[in-house]
């Protein structure tokens, strides 16, 4: 689910207090200044209205953001008119002058494509460390045997805001996004700060919730939530060149995919709804994909009618993963908006099919060529969504035997050869339902309900010859003041699973939560009913191969941790209680803990600097962690932003 980044803003605002001076005092004459004043005064002071600068396309995106898309278009012109006259772009850098106390990172060796294809076991290069998205490090200088003498190494804290971020390491240095826009280089060996840059982004600080950094060559990408591609000097964070991409919220990341550098948004309207592609060494977009097709696209017909240019499907989540022999990447996509059929279509919730495809590209796989950003096929996960629920995060690339066990899957494809060798993209929506596609084709091989099979879930059938899925019709909203209870929720979100090769697993964390929503009222998140509470919580085992899932660290308080598989035969992950745990890959025995001053948030990661493992993982104030923990019904601490990396004595 994406939050509305005026309620973000308003929290990480709220604090600041009124300005002493008189809100007259502070803006110019125009004609917009007391319709400005009104609405930019509710939740905090005018200081990151004044101190921004855009044009006139730029203020209308923070309006609107601001207000979290409650804004008449009329109003948000004049509004946006008056602020580029008064805070023109040209008034200030985008980005602050280099801090007097930053320094360089003196030893630093450029990325080629063929590391990033096959990179040294040290480096974490992006946000799940391989092309694959697997999550796997071949480091094992910490394992079963010795995890339990697992101590704190170095710590440091960040600054106040959200942070949903995964860090990269290059030779022992790590590169982090930071809360309020910025960009920080630490040394992994002890956390010393390197060099920070921050972008001068005004308002949309509160906004920013990028989840990825990418790098390639001797350059570092970060997608700002100004709409531009930035890239920093790996060595000084110096900018060597910036592009705007476009209108949409940058609250993906940046992939690195070869010289390519690809990233997602958030959108509020099909135009803003696109993958992007540039060339990493000079900023030139080599192709957009557009997730919401054209008006004259065939693929259109499936939204049912309607002005489609209002519609939108967005990648706002986690980025996608890359096959550099197919040259194709595997991309995600978010719910259809609006989120009720019956919104989108004045009334007819049958208006979109029942079956797929509807309201493509979204809740689909995508498999895009590199090169020249056409779509190969796609996979539908969920059609004509009515409820918001995201199909929109990683892709894991597998290669492994197919057997299917029907004890343990619902839903197989009845011609799939047994006992085959076959390149796989595995994914895992926040609706629940895991699935099995073959990654050169897209053709449906497997499916299970996940994390539980129960009547009221979102996907009611897969038909096992043509792979389509069909909705589960009954809990459409057929009218205002429609009541559904569906399952599942943010059952897991933008923090990535992991897959180990050591047991041929993909270990998801989840939540046994719900959506309790009425079409026209209010939507939000329970506990499935007569679950356990204190079974709220766990990670998913499952065999790659036959299905087979087994549950282990099954608790109360969920996660928003990043799940992290390693060669020491290990899986980590932590939770919004502040405890962050080590398994035993094969068992699920815990056989570490710790706790952190705050909720663990995505991050986790490890790496090697001067010949010592360290893992990594962030404490911090992730948007959707305060609504699962309070379904959880645990207390959670919140403003302690901070990194911590373990290692052995």
């Amino acid at each position: 689910m994406l939050i509305t980044a005026g309620a973000l803003a308003a929290s990480l605002f709220a604090g600041l207090g009124r300005a002493q001076t008189t809100v007259d005092e502070i803006l110019p004459p125009g004609e917009a200044k007391e319709w400005v004043a009104a609405k930019c005064t509710q939740c905090h002071d005018l200081s990151p209205i004044t101190a921004s600068g855009y044009d006139v396309e730029g203020w209308k995106q923070i309006v609107r953001r601001m207000l979290a898309n409650q804004v008449d278009p009329a109003e948000r012109d004049r509004a946006a008119a008056y602020l580029t006259a008064a805070y023109p772009a040209d008034r200030g850098p985008r980005h602050a002058p280099a801090k007097a106390e930053n320094r360089r990172v003196e030893s630093f060796t450029p990325v080629s494509a063929a590391e990033l294809a096959d990179p040294k076991p040290a480096d974490w290069l992006m946000y799940s460390r391989t092309y694959d998205a697997q999550r796997f490090s071949p480091l094992k200088q910490i394992d079963s045997g010795n995890v339990a003498r697992l101590g704190l190494a170095w710590s440091r804290g960040l600054g106040e805001g959200a942070l949903e971020t995964i860090p990269i390491v290059r030779d022992g240095i790590v590169y982090s996004v930071v809360p309020g826009a910025g960009v920080a280089a630490f040394d992994g060996s002890n956390g010393d700060l390197i060099w920070e840059y921050r972008r001068q982004v005004g308002a949309l600080a509160g906004t920013a919730r990028t989840k990825s950094l990418a790098i390639y060559g001797d350059l570092i990408f970060y997608s700002a939530p100004d709409g531009y591609l930035v890239a920093l000097d790996a060595r000084s964070g110096e900018v060597r060149w910036q592009t705007y991409v476009g209108k949409g919220n940058q609250t993906s990341g940046a992939f690195a995919a070869g010289d390519k550098i690809v990233s997602g948004r958030s959108c509020q309207a099909a135009e803003d709804c696109f993958i992007a592609a540039h060339d990493a060494l000079t900023g030139r977009e080599a192709w957009r994909f557009a997730v919401v097709p054209e008006p004259d696209d065939p693929a259109a017909k499936t939204w049912g009618g309607g002005d489609i240019s209002k519609m939108t499907a967005s990648t706002w989540g986690l980025p996608g993963s890359f096959d550099p022999a197919r040259g194709t990447l595997y991309w995600g996509v978010a719910n259809p908006g609006p989120y009720l059929r019956i919104d989108r279509h004045d009334g007819n919730a049958a208006a979109e099919s029942q079956t797929a495809p509807a309201a493509l590209y979204s809740n689909s796989t995508l498999a895009i060529d590199v090169l020249t950003g056409k779509l190969k096929w796609y996979y539908q996960h969920l059609p004509g969504d009515d409820w918001d629920t995201d199909y929109t995060h990683e892709r894991t690339l597998v290669t492994a035997t197919v057997d299917p066990d029907p004890a343990s899957v619902k839903w197989i494809a009845n011609d799939i050869p047994r006992g085959k060798l076959r390149d796989l993209a595995v994914t895992v929506g926040e609706g629940g339902g895991l699935f099995a596609l073959d990654r050169a084709t897209g053709k449906f091989l497997w499916a299970l309900p996940f994390p539980y099979d129960v009547d009221n879930a979102v996907i009611a059938d897969i038909d096992p010859t043509t792979g389509k899925t069909r909705i589960n019709y009954d809990l459409v909203h057929k009218k205002p003041g429609d009541r559904s209870l569906t399952c599942f929720f943010n059952t897991r979100s933008y923090w990535p699973t992991a897959y180990s090769p050591l047991t041929n697993a993909l270990y998801v964390p989840y939540a046994d939560n719900c959506l309790d929503m009425t079409a026209g009222g209010k939507r939000f998140g329970v506990r499935r009913p007569g679950s356990d509470p204190e079974r709220f919580a766990g990670i998913a085992k499952v065999d790659i191969t036959t299905g087979a899932l087994m549950r282990f660290g099954e608790q109360r308080a969920p996660t928003n941790g990043a799940m992290l598989a390693t060669a020491g035969n290990l899986v980590f992950e932590g939770d919004l209680d502040r405890r962050f745990h080590a398994y035993d890959a094969g068992t699920g025995k815990q056989l570490w803990e710790t706790v952190l001053p705050g909720p663990i948030s995505v991050s986790t990661i490890t790496y090697e600097a001067k010949g010592r493992q360290y893992v990594l993982v962030m404490s911090g104030d992730g948007v959707l962690a305060p609504g699962l923990a309070a379904q959880a019904g645990i207390s959670m601490i919140t403003g302690h932003n901070g990194i911590f990396a373990f290692a052995l004595p």
